[in-house]
């Protein structure tokens, strides 16, 4: 594949997850390291990616599916439910992880009062703690990706394999038979390690995220112990947790 057919997939991967590692660019492009990294430079100066650690990120992305301050007005009403319904399973004097998604981020707002460890790579969690007494935040390191303003990479990988939680609660992108999936690379790899790191998994998503498969699979639907949903769930995915014995709880 010549160059500039190369750098066309490029930009087609990029619309499509934003963020594109080095390994699955090599693969898709069935080109060498060197002449992959020699087109993301030259995207690069064009202003179409940006390159970080390990890949390629696009610098104006196509839709909203990770931008946090537009997701969270999305479903506001069924959030702050399922919010409501997940806040109330969590003991005081745990130690829970928090992923950065915006549901979570509607649990955490119910969790400020609490006595409570909090883990997360999310920085407008953090800041919801930030005059929280009894709470204790713990912030994991790496790469900061602005537009969900959360902490991403190896780094936070490996801070998060140092830890033990009792308790993960986890925003996905989409929920289907085939198990739970999300948007991005970057954000797949935290989560898969906050997934394993955890005695409990419950994973918060309004119905609008069944039924639809994001662009990555995370894990499969028995790692989670409960899903927590708003009543406007259909029956059918009602009955696909219920045959991957996953307890669900309507709000």
């Amino acid at each position: 594949m010549r160059a500039i057919g190369r750098q066309l997939k490029i930009r087609q991967l990029l619309d499509a997850q934003e963020f594109v590692d080095l390994d699955t660019l090599c693969r898709e492009l069935d080109a060498s390291e060197s002449s992959v990294r020699r087109d993301l430079i030259s995207l690069e100066c064009d202003g179409v990616l940006k390159r970080v650690y390990g890949g390629a990120m696009a610098t104006q992305a196509q839709d909203h599916q990770l931008d946090f301050a537009w997701q969270s007005t999305r479903m506001a009403e069924e959030k702050r439910r399922i919010a409501t319904l997940a806040a109330g399973l969590i003991e005081d004097d745990q130690t829970i992880i928090l992923d950065g998604g915006s549901t979570v981020a509607a649990v955490a707002r119910l969790l400020t009062g609490r006595s409570l460890h909090v883990i997360t790579n999310s920085l407008p969690l953090a800041e919801t703690f930030s005059e929280s007494r009894n709470i204790e935040v713990t912030i994991t390191g790496g790469y900061l990706y602005p537009r969900i303003r959360a902490t991403l990479g190896p780094l936070c990988e490996q801070m998060l394999g140092g830890v033990t939680a009792d308790l993960l609660i986890l925003g996905i992108g989409g929920i289907t038979p085939e198990g739970f999936s999300n948007t991005n690379t970057l954000v797949v790899g935290p989560e898969r390690k906050m997934i394993e790191v955890s005695r409990k998994v419950i994973v918060v998503a309004d119905h609008s995220k069944f039924g639809r498969r994001a662009v990555l699979h995370l894990a499969p639907l028995d790692i989670a112990d409960i899903v927590v949903s708003n009543s406007e769930l259909d029956e059918r995915h009602r009955e696909m947790l219920r045959a991957h014995n996953v307890e669900l709880l309507l709000a």
